[in-house]
């Protein structure tokens, strides 16, 4: 089962956090990536985030990326969000 972790953080607490996961494995880890994304965006009600560079390099090599507000096009009340892959 593939499974990401999401966690809000603001003031350096965390405030919110959900694992999503995904056993299709019909698809690959890329979509499964995106999907389980948009399932923890939702959960926390906020705009899915743009990746940048420096997002895709550091989920490439550390399995974990945060995203802060120059990743949203919205305005967020939070300081980052916190995606990170949880292994099976």
């Amino acid at each position: 089962m593939f499974r990401l972790w999401g966690r809000i953080f603001k003031d350096n607490r965390m405030v919110k956090d959900h694992v999503a996961q995904d056993g299709d494995y019909s698809k690959d880890r890329k979509t499964m990536v995106f999907d389980t994304i948009r399932e923890i965006c939702h959960k926390f009600d906020v705009a899915e985030p743009i990746w940048l560079l420096p997002n895709i390099d550091d989920f490439a090599y550390r399995g974990k990326v945060r995203f802060n507000a120059d990743n949203f096009i919205e305005q967020i009340d939070f300081d980052y969000l916190e995606i990170q892959i949880i292994e099976e």
